[in-house]
């Protein structure tokens, strides 16, 4: 299980963390450079999400990516900044990639919520998800599908959809080249953080980015 509790480095500093030197290309996913720590086809690879779910502006000038797992406490804290965040700012563009880390319950509400974006019903089944209390599996999500207005037997049948386990598998790629450590990670430019973040946190970490571009 993932440390879920050690604070967060340097935001440059956890870019590099873990990653060799040079440009290697490891089952189709960059690393990065230690002296660039986010070349385009990495941040191609991460923002670009075509399966998973894009919130906010799709044409925002910030990128802001969560790997997140629904058994993850910090990431179920998180839900109500994230709708903050969107509501405040207009051009901030959201990625969430699903990251079951926490076994098989996890994995199962990773490939339904990424089914339930098909129905157009992922962010009130996403939120109905984190707000589970206790441990999220096949039973409480189905619960919640239920209750978001979700066709069951339909999500059953997307989840087993082969584009939503490569889905699932990419982000797991992303995860590993870069070196993350846990969830959640939080990455916007070239920036990012691990664990409990703030929405001051985040707010910040967004205008880091815009004033990098400045």
């Amino acid at each position: 299980m993932a440390d879920r509790r050690r604070p967060a480095p340097d935001r440059r500093r956890f870019l590099q963390a873990g990653i060799a030197a040079g440009a290697l290309v490891v089952g189709g996913i960059p690393a990065m450079a230690q002296d660039n720590p986010m070349p385009p086809d990495l941040r191609q690879a991460l923002e670009r999400e075509q399966l998973g779910a894009v919130l906010g502006n799709p044409s925002g000038d910030v990128t802001l990516t969560e790997f997140f797992d629904y058994n993850c406490p910090y990431c179920r804290a998180s839900v109500a900044d994230i709708h903050q965040l969107i509501s405040e700012d207009p051009q901030l563009r959201i990625v969430l990639r699903e990251w079951p880390v926490f076994g098989a319950g996890s994995l199962y509400c990773a490939r339904a919520s990424l089914a339930s974006l098909r129905q157009e019903k992922f962010w009130p089944f996403h939120a109905g998800l984190m707000g589970i209390k206790g441990e999220a599996d096949d039973r409480s999500a189905l619960r919640v599908a239920e209750a978001a207005g979700l066709d069951i037997s339909r999500l059953r049948k997307d989840m087993d959809n082969i584009e939503i386990a490569r889905q699932i598998e990419h982000s797991w790629l992303l995860a590993e080249k870069m070196g993350l450590s846990g969830t959640p990670t939080f990455i916007a430019g070239d920036f990012g953080a691990f664990g409990k973040q703030s929405l001051d946190q985040l707010r910040s970490m967004i205008a880091d980015v815009r004033r990098s571009r400045s």
